[in-house]
């Protein structure tokens, strides 16, 4: 019998446990989420006459949870349409329910008899092979079975989710003694291909995999910084990004966290470990009395930083450990530090940083990560059954660039180690034998092959064959067609995939020519193309700092030259002779998303952040983006339906002026920019493997380009309907005189001309239209005001 889940139900409707709900959700699982009865009538709840036997108070804890997800930020859900998935309800007057579920999560107070109790409950009304998970974070998963039937034993086990679990990776699987074997394969297979995480198998320890590993680092860091006497604001400077930590770095990340969970996290370790570990694990007197003063951080509104309001703006203010008090926050600047800002390899960053003995950001970095690589080492084994287990945990569930035994492989395993050494540390025997064997790294390429050391040799990594790692590809296969802003890459089956890798994915000439280089070369020899990469972004749109630098110099010759060929780019890409589907993620902007919208077919990311956001410095979209989103919308249209075309219009002219950016890529789908024949990886480490299975898929169903199609457009009446929208806003004072004269522009585009309602004009009309306005727009100097802000300041100008 195939295994499935298709409803689930979540114990506990906390922060964690509506959050599970949520992205359970998400993927389209409906969701029983329960939670305890009242004991006590709220205020509104006496007003309203109610009494503890009404259902809507029975119910209130769930409820209230489920009404919550639409408040949180970011938010824990892709589509308002995914709370419909969710019923709320109580552990007592729903219990029953669960005999109609496939998986139930219990996610209620960390306390071992409570779960044992709810665990009791669950073995009363589950239906024989439903399987059961706990999220617990630290509590022994073997001792919450003990005592239940054995098919609850066979099918039980942890499942750890990150917090917010729509958003990060990481997932930990811990199965019990009993658990049967096919249960954690199907879990880690489910986690993986259906809720879209990173699954890694740890083994019941206090704390796990990432947590044990994390909160070490993160009290060790505490410790050095309260020895040397550093500020929390210079510790946070060095231990972000220039290390391959995320921006949050140290203290951020705990004022994110909440200290009062930091602290649970913690302890936890504490009371279940002996000797120097539970030094480490004792959390230092003034988080305790940060935590005393309801000082947590983001949610209390302080902790370790302090934002407040001035007539300047907000200014931010770090907490002195000692006084307690806030100061003008300080930044480690030294030599190091200086020239790690130089470096884009965080890897050699790193090496640099920890070789600058007797620079004060050097011999910090190396203070606080000597002992956590001592101390992965010393776990390993004991809490994974390899360091690859390790090193993805930490990626996926801490945001480590490189987990730790990557990082030894990157500042040098036995130049490290003979310098811990020297000042004293304890290396792990298993260590020094690697060592002495003359294996002196924790990973190796051969062959095109990846390969990790265990137990004194080196084991081949194997990946799901969903994983299409580009980089491994170009290293096996070199590539096609290459120049400074794209690669065409070989993907295999008959399938080629566009690679875009310029700063910030920044769409220039040099892409524009290897997207039409790599149409010509899959019309000749392939099946079809993906145009994906794997930045951090499909794209940040177009290179706004050449357009700016060519505007200032009134070289409107070569701008009017790169719009051309971005819409005869455009116009390549959706009237290719084989199907080219795009596989955005992420920011996927401007251009990125003018890219995007004519494809034969998109495959998103679950995660993908799509708009036409040019308004916002000044301009419209100029490479086709408003001619495409507007046709995109009629198809959406239901067939021989009358429809209001003013409508159609006025809605892409609202989405494009407000330059609304989707939260995912189901908002993406409800804003017009994916369509019936468009798709969703919710897992983003097989979005280039699902894009290539949807070329294969359009190859094998009779590929034809669409024909050259006329467009309805709103003429005289339509734009004067759009303009009467953006004079209100004006008259408001939500809009200035600029932003009228750009909103003038995209109307005239939209309405085809000062031209009749519903005449239908070629698609070059409107690319010409759009061009036209694009160019009238970057020659006024408050949309190049706008565009030197945002090069600038990250950020719109309102002028």
């Amino acid at each position: 019998m195939k295994r499935t889940i298709k409803r689930a139900a979540v114990l506990g409707s906390g922060v964690m446990g509506s959050g599970i709900a949520a992205h359970l959700a998400n993927v389209g699982i409906p969701t029983i989420m329960l939670d305890i009865v009242p004991r006590e009538l709220t205020k509104n709840e006496e007003k309203k006459g109610l009494t503890l036997e009404d259902r809507a108070v029975r119910n209130r804890m769930a409820a209230d949870s489920k009404k919550a997800l639409l408040k949180q930020k970011p938010s824990p859900i892709t589509s308002k349409k995914s709370l419909e998935l969710i019923e709320a309800g109580n552990m007592e007057d729903d219990i029953a329910k669960l005999a109609d579920v496939d998986w139930i999560i219990e996610v209620v107070v960390e306390n071992l008899e409570v779960k044992q109790k709810v665990f009791a409950s669950v073995d009363k009304y589950r239906k024989e092979g439903s399987i059961v998970s706990s999220n617990t974070s630290g509590i022994s998963v073997e001792s919450m079975a003990d005592g239940r039937s054995e098919d609850f034993q066979k099918h039980f086990l942890g499942t750890h989710f990150f917090n917010p679990p729509r958003y990060l990776k990481l997932l930990e699987v811990i199965p019990t003694k009993a658990t049967d074997p096919e249960v954690l394969e199907f879990m880690k297979t489910f986690g993986e291909d259906v809720l879209g995480k990173g699954v890694v198998e740890a083994k019941d320890t206090p704390n796990f995999i990432a947590n044990r590993i994390g909160t070490y680092g993160l009290l060790v860091t505490v410790q050095e910084m309260l020895k040397g006497g550093y500020s929390i604001g210079e510790v946070d400077s060095v231990t972000g990004p220039m290390i391959g930590r995320p921006k949050s770095a140290t203290f951020r990340t705990l004022d994110v966290v909440g200290l009062d969970t930091f602290i649970h996290v913690a302890n936890n370790v504490h009371d279940q470990v002996e000797g120097d570990e539970k030094k480490v694990f004792k959390v230092p007197g003034f988080m305790q009395k940060m935590q005393e003063k309801g000082w947590i951080g983001q949610k209390s509104g302080q902790g370790f930083f302090l934002k407040q309001k001035g007539k300047d703006g907000s200014t931010i203010y770090e907490l002195n450990p000692e006084t307690l008090e806030y100061e003008d926050r300080k930044k480690l600047k030294t030599n190091a530090t200086e020239a790690a800002k130089q470096e884009k390899d965080s890897r050699r960053n790193l090496k640099a940083l920890v070789n600058a003995e007797g620079d004060k950001a050097g011999d910090f970095v190396w203070s606080v990560l000597r002992p956590v690589l001592v101390y992965s080492a010393e776990l390993a084994g004991e809490i994974a059954d390899d360091v690859v287990s390790i090193d993805q945990a930490m990626k996926w569930g801490f945001g480590w660039e490189i987990g730790p035994f990557e990082t030894w492989d990157a500042i040098g395993l036995r130049d490290s180690v003979e310098r811990m050494q020297k000042e004293g540390l304890n290396v792990p025997n298993w260590i020094l034998s690697m060592l002495e064997s003359g294996k002196e790294s924790f990973y190796q390429k051969e062959n095109g092959n990846d390969y990790y050391y265990h137990n004194g040799e080196y084991k081949q990594q194997h990946f799901n064959p969903k994983e299409i790692s580009l980089s491994r590809l170009k290293e096996e296969k070199g590539v096609i067609k290459t120049n400074a802003g794209a690669s065409l890459i070989d993907l295999g089956d008959g399938v080629a995939a566009l690679e875009f890798h310029s700063q910030g994915n920044a769409i220039g000439l040099d892409i524009i020519k290897m997207i039409n280089d790599a149409i010509d070369e899959v019309n000749k020899n392939y099946e079809g193309l993906v145009i994906g990469n794997q930045g951090k972004n499909f794209s940040v749109g177009a290179h706004l700092g050449m357009m700016l630098m060519a505007a200032q110099d009134d070289d409107f010759f070569e701008l009017d030259m790169v719009v051309r060929q971005f819409q005869k780019t455009a116009m390549n890409i959706k009237y290719s002779e084989k199907p080219i589907v795009a596989a955005p993620f992420n920011m996927t902007v401007g251009g990125g998303a003018e890219l995007s919208l004519p494809a034969s077919a998109i495959q998103a990311s679950a995660e993908t952040y799509m708009g036409l956001v040019e308004f916002g410095v000044g301009l419209i979209p100029g490479g086709g983006g408003t001619k495409e989103l507007y046709l995109k919308e009629l198809r959406h249209l239901p067939k021989g339906v009358d429809f209001d075309l003013t409508k159609v219009a006025n809605d892409v002219f609202e989405k494009i002026a407000m330059a609304k950016v989707s939260t995912s890529a189901e908002e993406a789908r409800e804003n017009g920019f994916l369509n019936s024949g468009d798709a969703i990886s919710v897992n983003p480490d097989h979005l280039l493997y699902d894009a290539k299975e949807k070329v294969l898929a359009l190859v094998k169903t009779g590929y034809k380009p669409p024909k050259h199609e006329k467009i309805p457009v709103v003429g005289d009446p339509g734009y004067a309907a759009m303009l009467l929208g953006a004079k209100s806003l004006q008259f408001s004072g939500y809009a200035s005189d600029h932003d009228i004269k750009i909103a003038e522009k995209l109307a005239y585009v939209l309405s085809g001309g000062r031209i009749k309602e519903g005449t239908l004009i070629d698609e070059q009309v409107m690319l010409d239209l759009e061009r036209e306005a694009f160019l009238s727009l970057i020659s006024e100097p408050l949309t190049q005001q706008r565009m030197q802000h945002m090069l600038m300041k990250g950020k719109p100008l309102r002028n």
